[in-house]
């Protein structure tokens, strides 16, 4: 079998498991290898899916998701030529459409190092020029090639104009991607707090935000500003867990959704209540929301008032989100929109054409743009185009503009339209920092978008200080306990140590991108150069302390100190990295299968993935003999047994939103009043060490003597508004 070949630019080594493009090379499962093999050896033509099945698992039952996840992979590593390359046949299969060349061909041809040259000099040389003399021979050669076309040259002319032809025709009737020019560029809240959510009011006259406290950063209050006269009225009288908000059709009216503790959690600890608020008295002084109803097992966000008078919003059960309808006047709820395999994203509406936009993720990893009637009715489905200049597993969050069939969304510092039928365009606009949730103006050309930064630092406390902190009363003596290792105005986080080593590892935006550092101290370094709008969640250390294993927009990629990467292929996004063992070269994550959670084990070395359970996890990790801890929704730690997973009773009370760490069979984390404590599963001996600064994010890492911590400086976001020239 040949074991090397040329899918377009793309190099396949059988042997290694590897796709290569120029010099990027990426790890691939072999089963997704041999997938592509079999549509390679059929080029441009439709492999049937049993084909495929009986080719690469003979003699095993498999399920359809199973050849679904090869070719995710394979598209994934593909990159942007995925969609060009393998085209998919509804209820038919796959076929390869691109010119594939089999390296056995190219050794005997002795052109392996000038293969890109190939097709050009095989059309362009006639090869019925025989000559020994060799003077006479590139004469003849030259008159050939210019003065007598070759039968393959004749063919190609007239291909060329065509191909010419097509791409003038294209340019004329394509629309040219939006050029937005800035007039005008304000911030509408530049307070001390931070403000999030703006919308307009459906008159355009107000700008209605949430606006946190920077001493309660987890409330927030509902504000409105008139844009004429810049007044603020505070609308909410009493602050909240507010979300994102929206406007009756006459504007008399705002709703929104409220989250807080529930009063005796079933099944979660959050209850999510649908408020709503009299807009035009709130404005005279403020009020107290009513509640329109209320959701103590599921979850519910987005509310948007439709024409017809009901509110749509979407609601989750089991990891899956649906779309539905509320009625106020009937006090009742009906499914709009829902999927059976994968989940929705995002939904827009707009008013002014009573549609609604809703981006979904397809069971085979997909995004995918629905327009649809407020009644349900699906009037388009396009898969979502993502340019290279967007990470694949990036989801799209699209608002409606006032320019026809096109939304618009941001990735932080770049602007894209998005076109009803799937098409993404970059906006020629300047943006010298991060916004999100741009918002136009329901009649004027303008938009809001929300700005700002997030500064947090680095901080190593000893834990023989721990006992200090007990006695201390504000920051200045607090200080004294802990001291800053990195810090920058940016965000710097999530420092690990490393193993048998003297350096730290840490994310860190101080470059203008969100980037990996390690400092010994002394010195910092750069050591990864993801693109623009990268966002790292997670990092692990190998257990040998020359790698690390980043989640970063939402796929692994192994980095080594010598800045070298390696992007580990899977099917599906992953949405948080717990944990890894370099030594079997597995990983705990929460991934999102066929659009649902799921907390797995990934099998790095071949991409196959066992789900542990099924529970809502929000933190994971493994001690060092193997034990699997983890905390679910309702803050709760659980420990595997043998039988059933046992809840750990001494921390019932312990649990918070910050994770925890297990180092040397102890669980470390912080509670609710901020006190750091441990647990050691050997002997079951809890024991809270010490009370945390009330500025700590969370802590990061631990070894026998230290605590690595993230401490919060300032979280600046604000509100501004663009002003487009006309």
């Amino acid at each position: 079998m040949t074991e090397q070949y040329w899918v377009g630019d793309f190099f396949i080594d059988i042997t290694r498991n590897q796709i290569t493009q120029k010099t990027q090379s990426q790890k691939i499962p072999p089963k997704a290898l041999a997938v592509l093999t079999c549509l390679a050896k059929n080029a441009n033509n439709v492999v049937s899916h049993d084909e495929i099945l009986s080719q690469v698992w003979p003699d095993t039952v498999v399920t359809p998701n199973t050849l679904q996840r090869s070719i995710a992979q394979l598209r994934k590593a593909l990159g942007e030529h995925s969609q060009s390359y393998i085209k998919t046949h509804a209820k038919q299969g796959y076929s390869l459409e691109v010119e594939v060349r089999w390296q056995a061909k190219l050794e005997d041809a002795a052109t392996i190092d000038a293969v890109t040259n190939d097709a050009l000099a095989s059309d362009t040389i006639d090869k019925e020029v025989v000559s020994t003399d060799p003077i006479a021979k590139n004469k003849e050669t030259e008159s050939a090639t210019v003065k007598q076309p070759s039968k393959n040259t004749r063919l190609i002319a007239p291909l060329l104009a065509l191909a010419v032809l097509a791409v003038v025709a294209f340019n004329v009737l394509m629309p040219s991607p939006l050029n937005l020019e800035i007039a005008e560029f304000n911030s509408l809240t530049a307070t001390d707090d931070k403000e999030y959510s703006g919308i307009y009011t459906p008159d355009g006259k107000y700008v209605v935000f949430q606006r946190y406290s920077e001493k309660v950063c987890r409330n927030n209050n509902i504000w409105a500003k008139n844009t004429k006269t810049k007044q603020e009225f505070q609308l909410t009288k009493n602050m909240g867990s507010y979300g994102s908000h929206s406007f009756s059709k006459d504007g008399k009216t705002l709703v929104f959704i409220d989250s807080n503790d529930c009063d005796t959690p079933i099944n979660q600890k959050q209850c999510y209540k649908l408020m709503s608020l009299d807009f035009e008295r709130a404005l005279k002084q403020p009020q107290s929301p009513s509640v329109l109803v209320e959701c103590k097992n599921s979850r519910i966000a987005r509310p948007k008032w439709l024409d017809n008078n009901n509110i749509a919003l979407v609601q989750e059960f089991s990891n899956r989100w649906k779309l539905t309808s509320y009625s106020v006047k009937e006090n009742k709820s009906s499914v709009i929109y829902e999927l059976e395999e994968g989940n929705i994203v995002y939904f827009d509406y707009s008013p002014k054409d009573d549609l609604i936009a809703l981006t979904r993720i397809h069971s085979d990893g997909q995004q995918y743009l629905d327009m649809l009637k407020p009644d349900g009715e699906r009037l388009s489905s396009h898969q979502i185009e993502l340019p290279k200049e967007i990470p694949g597993n990036r989801f799209i969050y699209p608002n409606f503009t006032p320019y026809p069939s096109l939304l618009i969304f941001s990735t932080g510092r770049q602007l894209f339209t998005l076109s009803y039928d799937g098409k993404i365009s970059n906006i020629s606009l300047p943006l010298n920092e991060p916004i999100s949730s741009p918002i136009f103006h329901p009649t004027e050309s303008r938009m809001l978008v929300i700005k700002g930064h997030y500064d947090s630092d680095i901080a190593m406390m000893p834990l023989s200080q721990m006992t200090q902190l007990e006695s201390a009363q504000n920051l200045s003596q607090l200080s004294n306990t802990y001291s800053i290792m990195e810090r920058s105005i940016q965000r710097e986080d999530n420092a690990q140590f490393q193993p048998g080593g003297e350096l730290i590892a840490y994310q860190s935006n101080r470059s203008g991108r969100n980037q990996l550092w390690v400092t010994n101290n002394d010195k910092a370094l750069q050591i990864s150069n993801f693109p623009l709008d990268t966002f790292i969640y997670e990092m692990d250390w190998a257990a040998d302390g020359k790698s690390m294993l980043i989640n970063a927009n939402k796929e692994l990629t192994r980095l080594y100190l010598d800045s070298h990467a390696e992007t580990i292929a899977f099917a599906f996004p992953i949405e948080k990295l717990f944990q890894w063992h370099s030594e079997d070269n597995t990983a705990l994550v929460l991934a999102r299968i066929n659009g649902v959670l799921k907390f797995a084990e990934l099998d790095l070395n071949n991409a196959e993935y066992k789900i542990m359970n099924d529970k809502k996890v929000t933190w994971a990790g493994k001690s060092e003999d193997g034990r699997l801890i983890y905390t679910d929704q309702m803050e709760q730690f659980w420990q595997s047994g043998p039988v059933e997973d046992q809840r750990i009773e001494a921390l019932v009370t312990q649990g918070s939103d910050n994770n925890f760490i297990i180092k040397d069979n102890v669980i470390y984390g912080i509670n609710a009043d901020f006190q750091l404590w441990s647990y050691a599963l050997d002997d079951k001996t809890f024991n809270i060490i010490g009370n945390m600064p009330e500025k700590l994010d969370y802590i990061t890492d631990i070894n026998q003597t230290d605590i690595l911590l993230t401490m919060r400086i300032a979280a600046k976001k604000e509100v501004a508004e663009i002003i487009l020239a006309n």
